[in-house]
């Protein structure tokens, strides 16, 4: 996997609104499940891609390393055969002394071309780090994602949970409220107040008969007083008298 295309994928999952795509999809908890996965997935190889990286990386640094050493080594060697040249010139071994002299020429040379691939290998070393770094922090925000995508899981699941058992509960509240017309409960009640209403209606009727016969019970006395009066009048009794006495 390319160390661009590898960037490109962690930029694109980092800079991607939950919110959003919660918001858009028809089953949030099913699509925060897939997308759980797919971050870790991707997480686990962006992680391979990034320590493949890396160890090029550090191939590239441990060759500067032994190319920078390289370089003093030869330097030091170029020295040591110009020291033992002029030493060997001084003595009058001119041929000794040349051959010392090519020797430090030949480690200066290699000097030189050590020193020359541990500069070619700076900005390789530079560009590789760059790059290295914004891949390490293209997994961390992933993995800072993947913590929100898990939390942002956890309390869809809980609050739909308390969704249906906050629905549970008023469904069974309801199906027991004596004021709701169309409970078992309301119907009830609706036929004992009907009941009642009946047996205050009897009660009624029935005390409105009672008082009836009591107003015949007193037309009646009056019938019989005015018949004793009317018996009193034909015996030649007085009437007034007997309203008097």
């Amino acid at each position: 996997m390319a160390k661009q295309s590898i960037f490109g994928r962690i930029s694109q999952l980092v800079r991607a609104n939950v919110n959003n795509l919660i918001d858009q999809a028809e089953d949030p908890q099913l699509m925060l499940d897939q997308m759980v996965r797919d971050f870790t997935n991707a997480i686990a190889d962006a992680e391979a891609a990034i320590a493949e990286t890396i160890g090029n990386l550090r191939l590239l640094e441990d060759d500067h390393r032994e190319d920078v050493e390289a370089a003093r080594e030869w330097g030091e060697k170029a020295v040591a055969a110009s020291r033992k040249a002029d030493e060997l010139r001084t003595a009058g071994d001119a041929s000794g002394a040349d051959k010392f002299d090519n020797l430090a020429k030949v480690a200066l040379s290699r000097q030189i071309s050590s020193e020359n691939e541990a500069k070619a290998a700076d900005p390789q070393i530079a560009a590789q780090t760059e790059v290295v770094d914004k891949l390490k922090s293209g997994l961390n925000g992933m993995k800072e994602k993947l913590v929100q995508l898990q939390n942002k899981r956890s309390e869809l699941v809980a609050r739909s949970k308390t969704a249906q058992a906050q629905k549970q509960v008023h469904d069974a509240v309801k199906s027991i409220d004596i004021l709701d017309p169309t409970s078992d409960l309301g119907r009830f009640e609706d036929k004992i107040r009907r009941e009642e209403a009946v047996v205050r209606g009897q009660a009624e009727l029935a005390a409105s008969s009672l008082d009836s016969q009591f107003n015949e019970l007193d037309d009646l006395g009056e019938l019989t007083e005015v018949d004793a009066r009317l018996a009193a009048l034909k015996a030649g009794g007085n009437s007034q008298g007997a309203i008097g006495g």
